[in-house]
């Protein structure tokens, strides 16, 4: 936060929701532990990523993050 000015209505948005995502990760973390937790935070994150991307007609964002779990699981399985 600035102390020039307040924040306009789009960076409070921001703000707030960058809180309230800092909030459930460490729930989740609190939760599940440290290394689950944080695999649980990022696929939400994922997830509302990907179906606002979507939603917005733009497949590239879970094209990218399908072809990094596949890498992934051709590292650890392959």
């Amino acid at each position: 936060m600035s102390a020039d000015r307040p924040l306009t209505k789009v960076e409070r948005k921001k703000f707030n929701r960058a809180q309230h995502e800092r909030k459930i990760q460490k729930d989740l973390i609190a939760q599940h532990g440290e290394e689950l937790g944080n695999f649980y935070f990022w696929l939400r994150v994922v997830n509302i990523r990907g179906t606002q991307s979507y939603r917005n007609g733009d497949n590239r964002f879970i094209r990218e993050v399908a072809l990094a779990l596949q890498n992934v699981y051709g590292r650890h399985n392959g």
